[in-house]
């Protein structure tokens, strides 16, 4: 796959998203050799009855493995 190095990525930082296995919001984006790179942190689920330690899952993807989340 060819891809100008002036295309504008599909997605944007803060924007919700869904992927294969959950759904989450756009941290941070990069540009690599042939696509656009998504740091994704997964939406948190209800808070468990013992509390969180930390941050929910953050996860990297390529720009074909995210589809636009449905409202």
């Amino acid at each position: 796959m060819t891809i100008n190095c002036f295309e504008k990525p599909k997605f944007y930082q803060q924007q919700k998203v869904s992927f294969i296995g959950g759904m989450g919001k756009v941290k941070n984006l990069q540009k690599e050799a042939d696509t656009w790179i998504y740091i994704v942190e997964m939406s948190m689920g209800p808070e468990p009855d013992f509390g969180r330690i930390g941050a929910e899952t953050t996860i990297i993807l390529e720009e074909q493995d995210i589809c636009k989340a449905k409202p």
